[in-house]
């Protein structure tokens, strides 16, 4: 965000403000969703926003807001972008399991930004890039092709890093199993539901070259996971 004095800035437009969560000025990733609506749409979520906090003031039931958010953020990323979008897949069948989930070695593929302490995947080159960088050069991450990361499932969470331009990583910070169910698929496993969690994960940057990652990544992907026996994995998309 600026650190201009309000009394400095140029007067703003609702549009450009609107636009300005989205990798702008204001760069909010919870709420980068505010570009893709239209003016009256945006109007409209900010006047109910409003009405949703006056009450908020009176009872304190802050997930009265949260939900408000939500169901915005939904409405925007399915009338808008999946109008928008660029990439028509074939439907076909699902494979079916050899063999009963009880008895499955299951692998975690996300694509969240994790990496281990010490193994930085060096996006775009950069060593020990920030959080901040990596929004500011988004445009350069969806050109780049997408580089795996390898995570032993017994990592500390203390030696978990992640980084992502594409969504806010305060949640995954604050919990790595939010998008990295590490724990809960070693849950699975100790009860049963699984057979086992295979030793290693795996995590990309998913804001990064879409064909490259279906064409040329992806295939290369799928061959390491069969050649290390794996029966099942565990997709997790951010």
């Amino acid at each position: 965000m600026t650190d201009l004095p309000d009394n400095d800035r140029a007067p703003e437009s609702f549009k450009e403000f609107k636009n300005s969560f989205f990798y702008g000025s204001r760069s909010n990733l919870d709420f980068k969703f505010l570009a893709e609506l239209s003016e009256p749409e945006a109007g409209e979520f900010f006047v109910d926003l409003l009405k949703q906090l006056a009450t908020t003031m009176n009872d304190g039931n802050t997930m009265r807001l949260v939900d408000h958010v939500r169901s915005w953020q939904q409405h925007a990323y399915i009338s808008h972008l999946d109008a928008k979008a660029k990439f028509q897949y074939q439907d076909i069948e699902f494979s079916v399991l050899t063999k009963p989930l009880a008895k499955a070695r299951v692998a975690l593929v996300t694509s969240s930004g994790h990496f281990v302490d010490g193994h930085d995947p060096k996006p775009l080159g950069v060593d020990n890039m920030s959080q901040a960088e990596a929004e500011a050069r988004i445009g350069e991450f969806l050109r780049a092709e997408p580089t795996l990361s390898t995570i032993p499932i017994d990592t500390p969470p203390e030696q978990l890093r992640v980084r992502h331009g594409g969504y806010p990583v305060e949640s995954a910070i604050l919990d790595h199993n939010v998008v990295l169910p590490l724990v809960a698929l070693r849950d699975l496993a100790s009860s049963g539901v699984i057979g086992e969690v295979a030793q290693q994960a795996y995590s990309f940057v998913g804001a990064s070259s879409q064909l490259r990652l279906r064409d040329s990544v992806a295939p290369v992907w799928a061959a390491m996971l069969k050649a290390n026996a794996i029966d099942a994995v565990l997709l997790v998309p951010v």
